[in-house]
C-alpha cells in the first residue's frame, strides 16, 4: 500500500485558510497573497460554472463571486476530514448571525503542500445550486 506524503494537519489547514482568506476575503491584495501561499501554480478549482485553472483565474473567480454577497461569511460545518491526499469541509454561507443562504462541501487534492484541486458541491436544498443547476451548459 503506498501511503501519503501529505501532513493530514496541513490539509485541514488548506481547507479552513482557503474558505477563510480566499472565498471569504474582501481585499483583492490579501486574497492574491492567500492564493500564493495555498494554491500550487497550476491549481485547478472544479466548481460551478466549470474548470478554472491557475491563480490569476482562481483570484478573479473569488473575487467576483465575493463581490455578489460582500457581507456573507463562510462557516465550517463540523470537523474537516482527511484521506490519504485530500480533504473535505463542510461549510455554509451567509450573513452573519443569519441561517446560511447555502451551503456545500469542498473537497480538496493536495500536492506539495498545496492545492491541487478543489472541488466545490453546493448542496441541492440551496438556491445557490438550483441558480447555477437551471443555467445552460452548467
Amino acid at each position: 500500500m503506498i501511503q501519503s506524503t501529505e501532513n493530514p494537519d496541513r490539509i485541514r489547514t488548506l481547507l479552513t485558510r482557503n474558505l477563510q482568506e480566499v472565498f471569504g476575503e474582501g481585499d483583492d491584495a490579501r486574497r492574491r497573497a492567500a492564493i500564493a501561499q495555498l494554491w500550487a501554480e497550476d491549481g485547478v478549482l472544479y466548481a460551478p460554472p466549470g474548470m478554472i485553472v491557475g491563480h490569476e483565474a482562481i483570484d478573479s473567480f473569488a473575487g467576483a463571486l465575493r463581490a455578489t454577497h460582500p457581507d456573507f461569511v463562510y462557516t465550517p460545518h463540523g470537523a474537516s476530514q482527511v484521506l490519504q491526499d485530500a480533504g473535505r469541509l463542510a461549510w455554509g454561507s451567509g450573513r452573519p448571525g443569519e441561517a446560511p443562504a447555502y451551503t456545500g462541501w469542498d473537497v480538496i487534492i493536495v500536492k506539495d503542500g498545496k492545492i491541487a484541486a478543489l472541488y466545490v458541491f453546493l448542496d441541492e436544498a440551496s438556491d445557490e445550486h438550483r441558480q447555477t443547476a437551471s443555467r445552460p451548459g452548467l
